[in-house]
């Protein structure tokens, strides 16, 4: 039975194969080792609960006062379409808003996907947080061509 749950430090590598299969196709940004590691309680994973890898994986990561970022969805290719992105963003807003962030944004190449999750394109100079703690440091800065997207909770 395949379940969603926080990850763990052994799912760093993991992490990492399935975030970098997809960024060498373009869809998401690559994140080192290092940075994994020392983000992993921002993680929620799909476990297959069989033994194998990690199905998918989602990000929360606070950026702010009431803001937060989804970051790093991915949903291996054997298992799109099973509604396990959804269920990925659900828990990350569940979080911020037990957090009390009430404002949560990603910067991505799917926004079909986020606005059906109730995500509205923004600005990206609404996030000024971001560019300066993230996007200063990004290969594609300052000619980024993810959209923005925010919603309030």
């Amino acid at each position: 039975m395949t379940y969603l749950r926080k990850a763990r430090i052994q799912d760093v590598k993991a992490i990492h194969a399935l975030l970098m299969h997809h960024a060498a196709g373009g869809l998401l940004l690559p994140r080192s080792l290092s940075q994994l590691y020392n983000h992993i309680r921002e993680f929620y994973v799909v476990d297959p609960d069989d033994g194998g890898p990690i199905k998918g994986c989602c990000a929360l990561s606070i950026i702010w006062d009431e803001l937060a970022e989804v970051r790093s969805l991915v949903v291996a290719d054997d298992m799109q379409g099973l509604g396990w992105g959804r269920r990925l963003v659900e828990a990350c807003v569940s979080e911020a808003v037990t957090l009390g962030l009430y404002k949560v944004f990603t910067l991505t190449y799917q926004a079909g996907f986020f606005r059906k999750q109730g995500f509205a394109e923004v600005a990206k100079d609404v996030l000024p947080q971001k560019v300066w703690a993230d996007c200063i440091n990004c290969p594609r800065f300052p000619d980024c061509d993810e959209v923005a997207m925010m919603i309030e909770l």
